[in-house]
């Protein structure tokens, strides 16, 4: 019986063994997200299908409100991967690090942000409505209110016709526009269709429709881990392609049962309808490719709203040597 008790130890032992030696052969990352939100659907995807740990990758997410911090954040080593606008990527270039970012794979192509304001508008909305109003865009400098003072301009407007309110912080706009601070506001969603469903307003028009293509949101990290991490890098990298290319080939419905438990608190039939949103706005790349067309874009974008002092070249703040693509299409 002894002799039996001690064999069946050694077994359990073994397997104990061979789990510490698979967990050993996986790489830790930590991932500080911008924020939280389907916008960002295929990232999801990834980790709800399993495709990190298809590539042998651990990964631990971080929520880091603002861009800057996202970038702080990856600098100090909190975090290996950021995900923010490449925006970030330039300032922390412009400030001089030696160890600046580097973004290597393209998530969204456009701004995630809805217009909300009253219903009243929905069916008849042009961008002359804004004209004489108000809109809540966030802080000064912020990637979001500098894509919709673009919009603007690209739709034949300035700030000079339409007053923007960057007096609030991202995460306090919802309550800012419900307390009537301003005629309008600009929303990512799970927010917008929430405040819709309470009977504050109505969706009225994509923000990233308006303004363009740009590499809005991308992934980034240290120049000195991606070239001693190549192969991370890549595998990481390839787990995303997998994601865009699920929710490309995948219907709304599908996409949101993927992502359903990263969003606990909203239902599967709000994620569908937040899905068919970012959809039809266009909001995804068709890979991780992060053109230079896309490039130039932003840096016109951020020139018009005096947010870039120095012109950074593209080859020195992007790479595309580990998504395995030569063009975004």
């Amino acid at each position: 019986m002894k002799k039996i008790f001690i064999i069946s130890m050694l077994i359990i032992a073994s397997f104990m063994l061979s789990g510490c030696d698979e967990d050993k052969n996986m790489t830790n990352i930590t991932v500080a997200e911008v924020t939280h939100s389907v916008f960002y659907a295929p990232w999801y995807v990834a980790i709800n299908e399993g495709y990190f740990e298809e590539e042998g990758l651990n990964i631990e997410v971080i929520l880091t409100s603002g861009a800057d911090k996202v970038g702080s954040a990856v600098l100090s080593g909190d975090a290996q991967i950021g995900l923010s606008g490449l925006e970030a990527t330039l300032y922390v270039y412009d400030n001089g690090a030696k160890d600046y970012l580097i973004s290597f794979a393209a998530l969204t192509k456009r701004d995630g942000q809805f217009l909300f304001g009253d219903c009243s508008l929905k069916d008849t909305f042009t961008i002359e409505d804004l004209k004489g109003k108000s809109v809540l865009v966030g802080r000064t400098g912020g990637m979001p209110a500098m894509v919709f003072n673009y919009g603007l301009y690209k739709n034949g407007l300035t700030d000079k016709d339409v007053i923007l309110d960057t007096s609030v912080e991202f995460a306090s706009l919802s309550g800012a526009y419900i307390g009537k601070q301003a005629d309008f506001v600009n929303l990512f969603e799970p927010t917008a269709l929430s405040l819709e469903k309470e009977g504050y307003g109505c969706v009225l028009a994509s923000v990233g429709l308006m303004s363009g293509e740009v590499p809005y949101t991308v992934f980034h990290t240290k120049k000195s881990y991606l070239e001693n991490n190549e192969e991370t890098i890549k595998k990481f990298t390839k787990a995303i392609d997998k994601g865009i290319k699920y929710v490309m080939e995948h219907d709304d419905e599908t996409v949101a049962k993927s992502i359903l438990n990263s969003f606990a608190d909203t239902s599967l039939e709000d994620l569908t309808e937040i899905v068919k949103r970012y959809r039809e706005a266009d909001s995804w790349w068709e890979n991780t490719y992060i053109s230079e067309e896309a490039y130039n874009n932003l840096i016109d974008l951020m020139k018009y709203n005096d947010a870039l002092e120095v012109e950074v070249d593209y080859n020195t703040i992007v790479s595309n040597k580990y998504n395995g693509h030569t063009s975004s299409n």
